[in-house]
């Protein structure tokens, strides 16, 4: 991945930002992302799919091949649930040499309820062989990548993949998945970052060996150099992040507050243990006071936290919140650097103006 030559947005990013979108920090009110509001990333073209004509199927290393139709999908079990997504990129844009990509700040996240079949019964119906090893999820989105062309495809293990919470969706938030969220069906995998969950999926296949693909091999790892092999990626880290509080001055977002007793408010999420505390400090960390955690909507969906703040002194803070799963694991009051600028859970910080 290129490194930025100065901390200016190259044309490259902007033509990026300009087609995905991350959702406004004040959705972070809702326990439900409206659909409008959800981070949207989209690597290729949106694909125009015909409901009528398109299969799933689902092959490989199994003992008999399927091929479903979405109406066939639908009459299988079904169920709903919340799942906060994140965009692995999360917070790239504030790394320094900057990875030029999509130009991330800290929206890059939404929660939504998805509705479908679990993968499970399906991969058992097939009857995965001795010996499996990944199940490859291909997209019906195609571009080029390190000089190749490419459907979008991401592989899970096939213990992973077999996990009871996998899901193919074809629902969100009750209504049909839209376009850019990949109408007709998508994979969703709760608890790992975005890329996992292949969008327009059309082809399911199980292998007998790793997949390494781009998506897997070359992308989406934690590495520090170019020829380094580098960690994949998997489940979201922990992160906490605040509604903006006040009003907002135009161009900064700097935010603005009156003097007095104030609410802070945000959510906190983890892909592994969940979330088990919220740290808030008004003075850049150098002291914290624990925030009221409540009970997420489900056990992959975040939770919402709250903190009490006397704002007794006209002057300039920065508002700084962090999390913790029952891991231990937390977040760094610095980001990490890693060349893809991926998993940066960084505290968020937050500069306010008290005014008289």
């Amino acid at each position: 991945m290129a490194l930025a030559d100065s901390d200016e947005i190259t044309l490259e990013e902007l033509q990026l930002a300009a087609r995905n979108h991350g959702m406004p920090l004040e959705a972070l009110r809702y326990p439900l992302t409206p659909v409008g509001l959800h981070y949207l990333l989209t690597h290729y073209d949106i694909p125009a799919v015909d409901p009528a004509s398109w299969r799933l199927e689902v092959g490989g290393h199994v003992e008999r091949a399927l091929s479903l139709s979405l109406d066939e999908l639908r009459a299988r079990r079904h169920v709903r649930l919340p799942v906060t997504m994140e965009c692995a990129g999360n917070g790239r844009a504030a790394l320094s040499p900057r990875p030029v990509s999509q130009p991330w700040l800290l929206e890059a996240v939404g929660t939504a309820e998805w509705r479908g079949t679990p993968l499970r019964p399906l991969l058992e119906e097939a009857g995965i062989l001795a010996g499996a090893v990944d199940v490859l999820f291909t997209g019906l989105d195609r571009g080029v990548e390190a000089d190749v062309e490419q459907a979008y495809e991401r592989s899970l293990s096939t213990a992973d993949a077999l996990r009871d919470e996998v899901l193919l969706a074809w629902e969100i938030n009750g209504e049909a998945l839209p376009p850019q969220h990949g109408f007709p069906l998508r994979l969703v995998v709760p608890g790992w970052y975005g890329m996992a969950s292949v969008k327009w999926l059309g082809r399911i296949t199980v292998l007998d060996h790793p997949y390494e693909g781009y998506q897997q091999r070359s992308a989406y790892r934690l590495r520090q150099v170019e020829d380094e092999d580098g960690e994949p990626l998997t489940r979201l880290r922990p992160r906490a992040l605040m509604v903006p509080p006040g009003v907002p001055e135009f161009m900064s977002r700097r935010r603005i507050l009156d003097l007095g007793p104030c609410v802070l408010e945000g959510r906190a999420w983890s892909g592994g243990d969940p979330v088990v505390s919220v740290e808030m400090s008004t003075d850049g960390g150098s002291t914290w006071a624990a925030a009221e955690l409540a009970e997420p909507p489900g056990a992959f969906a975040w939770s919402a936290w709250r903190f009490e703040w006397d704002a007794s002194a006209p002057g300039e803070y920065m508002l700084c919140c962090r999390a913790r799963n029952g891991a231990g694991a937390g977040q760094p009051l610095e980001a990490l650097w890693n060349l893809g600028g991926y998993a940066n859970n960084a505290v968020q910080r937050v500069p306010v103006t008290i005014r008289p």
